[in-house]
């Protein structure tokens, strides 16, 4: 930071308590204009109470206490009526949240809205002034067609439209500080490196300060010059990202790294918990050298390779001479459903959820399913386990055909393939307990285990998944996400399937739970003797779990193969895009390494 200059802001002793409990502790900074600093830790450290108290935006019944400055203004923001506050937020500090559904106003077009913050404030002469240079900043956050787009309403945008329509907003005024609240979490891979590389141009084009606050590494190390690292309300450290992300002094701040650096393993080829942190070694200047010189090698014999020789996608490849008939065999699937007409006499639409799938998956295969919203990632799964019909094709799952199955004919398949889901708050009911959840599966017809062999059989899956028998009487609110996730595995398993299907199982979960459920999946996929189908928009954990990956897009596999061939000589254009776009803690660390090196 540069200390001839006026700080643009500056935090001095900032907590946050409710009631006698204090939610934040003594956090102290400073931040110069144009300064980029993460805000880093997991779910509940204290990091979005930080932020929202930083902008007077605490809830009801939570007091803060210290000072915050911004440049230009002399009194204390901590205290300071609404009134006063109001006049500065959307002027000279502004806000991108998470979920910009929520954040923008539904019933007013988007055009309008960015206007709007102009003429609150009073930035512009007029409203066709405000009108036009809204349409500027919609064509300078990159929309297509800013002008049309300024007349739709937010339902009418996709969610990277939607996040770039409030950084729109937020650069309107042009303020001296961004903050950015986990702007780029819900957004799918490619749609989040755009907006993040859109983010960054133009906080430096402008010189604005931005405070980024994220549970993601890998961005604060692509997007960050300083970070400061907080646990139970606390700055545990703080530095610039090279010392912090590569010397990192406390135990918390290496956990985190660990945990978040998938290429990481430890003696046992485990990914890193936040426990098993102290033998972790953080990328170092030497590992970057190291790699650009790999990296350059492996560039010339891909290009010697590519030019001797085409490379033919084959989504069902010939089967291994010893691994026997496929467990799951899926050809020539398609779904398509009709949308309701927008009109008397219009035509109902049709949308091609998928479309000629084809692809086999063999006992105790590992196989990874990649592509973003609307790939047809979801449709597929659904189908495999019965919750669906395809229009035409075959699925066959276990020896069970789901195509034209009755319901009462899939009770087979359902022992034989069970699902855990994104969010396990959503999947697990909340009004049972713990051994009541877990034990549901077994109670189908056919099944013959008295209430006592139940109680068992849930105590001792249980107990593969880490957790003891007092957990049995329990509800879910009672557990931490985590947690919950393990009991959504031991539901899933306490039938002993042959086929687990794993739906964005850990894309809810904090960097360290991540790392604890990855572990326990491999570890029970190996066995239970398992076939592992996961699906995921996260390509570092497909990598680290996965030997074999297919590529979905618009309802149609464009590339499969072997998981480390795929990533590391992605063929279809959609594929190279994807990989391209996604962050890696160590790549990121190792490039910034690799940009000081060539600059001394």
């Amino acid at each position: 930071m540069n200390t001839t200059a006026p700080a643009l802001l500056t935090v001095e002793n900032l907590a946050v308590n409710y009631g006698g409990f204090g939610l934040v502790r003594d956090v102290s900074f400073a931040m110069a204009r144009g300064e980029r600093i993460g805000l880093i830790g997991e779910s509940g450290s204290g990091k979005s109470l930080t932020t929202t108290a930083l902008m007077g935006l605490l809830p009801e019944g939570l007091q803060a206490s210290g000072a915050v400055h911004l440049d230009g203004h002399s009194h204390n923001f901590i205290g300071a009526t609404d009134a006063s506050m109001r006049k500065i937020r959307g002027r000279d500090m502004t806000m991108v949240f998470q979920e910009p559904l929520t954040a923008l106003n539904p019933l007013m077009r988007v055009g309008a809205q960015v206007a709007e913050i102009m003429t609150v404030h009073a930035t512009v002469g007029s409203r066709r002034e405000a009108k036009a240079k809204a349409i500027e900043m919609l064509a300078a956050v990159k929309l297509p067609d800013p002008a049309e787009a300024a007349h739709a309403y937010p339902h009418q945008l996709s969610g990277g439209q939607r996040q770039r329509v409030m950084l729109a907003m937020a650069l309107a005024n042009d303020p001296a500080l961004l903050l950015c609240d986990e702007p780029t979490t819900a957004l799918d891979v490619t749609v989040q490196r755009q907006v993040l590389d859109l983010v960054l141009e133009s906080v430096k084009e402008r010189g604005t300060g931005l405070l980024f606050i994220t549970h993601d590494l890998a961005v604060v190390a692509n997007m960050c010059t300083r970070v400061l690292v907080m646990n139970n309300g606390s700055v545990v450290e703080e530095g610039r990202t090279e010392d912090i992300f590569t010397r990192p002094q406390h135990s918390y701040t290496r956990g985190l790294l660990a945990a978040s650096d998938m290429e990481a393993k430890d003696n046992d080829g485990r990914l890193f918990t936040v426990t098993s942190a102290a033998a972790y070694v953080p990328p170092s200047p030497e590992e970057a050298l190291l790699r650009a010189k790999a990296a350059a090698a492996m560039s010339a014999a891909a290009s010697a390779s590519a030019a001797a020789a085409k490379n033919d996608v084959d989504p069902a490849p010939e089967p291994k001479a010893d691994v026997g008939p496929p467990v799951i065999s899926v050809t020539g699937l398609t779904r398509t459903y009709r949308r309701d007409r927008t009109s008397l006499f219009g035509k109902a639409s049709e949308v091609h959820a998928l479309k000629d799938v084809n692809f086999i998956v063999r006992p105790g295969e590992r196989l990874g399913v990649v592509g973003e919203s609307g790939s047809g990632k979801s449709t597929l799964l659904r189908i495999l386990a019965g919750l669906d019909q395809p229009t035409t094709g075959s699925a066959v799952v276990a020896g069970n055909e789901v195509a034209g199955a009755a319901e009462r004919s899939l009770v087979q398949l359902r022992q034989q393939l069970q699902i855990v889901f994104q969010d396990p708050m959503g999947s697990l009911n909340p009004r049972m307990r713990v051994l009541d959840i877990i034990t549901e599966p077994l109670l189908v017809p056919g099944r013959t285990e008295t209430a006592a062999q139940r109680r068992d059989m849930a105590v001792s899956m249980l107990e593969a998944v880490g957790l003891g028998p007092e957990t049995l009487e329990r509800y879910p609110h009672q557990f931490s996400g985590g947690q919950r996730q393990r009991i959504s595995i031991a539901r899933a398993l306490i039938c002993r399937p042959r086929v687990l299907v794993a739906d964005e199982p850990v894309s809810a979960l904090d960097v360290s739970v991540r790392a604890q459920v990855l572990n326990l999946l491999a570890d029970l996929v190996d066995q239970y003797q398992l076939t592992l189908v996961f699906v995921s928009h996260d390509l570092a954990v497909v990598r680290h779990l996965c030997d074999r990956v297919v590529v979905m897009r618009k309802g149609e596999i464009v590339e499969a193969g072997e998981t480390e061939s795929v990533y590391q000589n992605p063929q279809h254009p959609y594929t190279q895009k994807l990989v391209a776009s996604s962050m890696n803690l160590r790549t990121e660390v190792l490039a910034r390494e690799s940009l000081a090196l060539q600059n001394d």
